[in-house]
């Protein structure tokens, strides 16, 4: 079952200090910072990977202002724009969420994905995307997908793995090395196309 929990404010700036922005077995009701927080938002009854995929996929128009929403690696935080109270939503201890923007010229510094604010150049666009370990050689990810009104295009992966990731879009290419750790980022905003050779 998804743990929320409210974040003290010296706990919430220590957070904040880790970059760019653990689940249980024992059945809690969330906190009642929580359930206001994502019921303000019409989230209450999700669970943090559900959150994840409902709040990157919404229109930029639709996507509310106030809500501050970052990715880490296990767990979603959540607050209010202008509040000091943040909301942890954990996330499932076996998968990491990758959100990629490959650009051609323009982009932007970012560890921890933002649902709410980050944006990538290249919004609507079909590109072909494959993922592999390289430990074993195995190809987690091979697919034609289209990236989010955002500009960006999310992966759930496997923890604790490194990859490499590639990406073909136009007669462009780009290619680049991954982790999915406990300290790795959930942005990957450096993958610059270049012309195909």
């Amino acid at each position: 079952m998804t743990v929320m929990r409210p974040l003290t404010l010296l706990a919430a700036a220590l957070l904040a200090l880790a970059g760019c922005a653990s689940s249980s077995t024992e059945a809690t009701s969330p906190e009642p910072a929580a359930e206001s927080i994502l019921a303000a938002y019409d989230l209450d009854g999700l669970d943090g990977r559900a959150i994840v995929d409902r709040l990157d996929r919404l229109p930029v128009a639709d996507r509310p202002t106030t809500l501050r929403a970052s990715v880490r690696p296990g767990e979603l935080l959540l607050s209010e724009a202008g509040s000091d109270d943040q909301t942890v939503v954990d996330l499932p201890d076996d998968l990491f969420y990758l959100a990629v923007a490959p650009y051609i010229e323009r982009t932007h510094d970012c560890y921890y994905h933002s649902l709410t604010t980050c944006r990538g150049e290249l919004a609507g666009q079909d590109m072909r995307v494959m993922i592999t370990e390289r430990a074993t050689n195995q190809v987690l990810v091979d697919t034609t997908t289209t990236t989010f009104d955002n500009g960006f295009v999310g992966f759930w992966l496997p923890s604790g793995i490194d990859a490499t990731i590639t990406v073909a879009y136009e007669g462009y290419t780009a290619s680049g090395d991954i982790s999915t750790g406990p300290d790795d980022p959930t942005c990957l905003t450096t993958l610059r196309l270049d012309p195909a050779t």
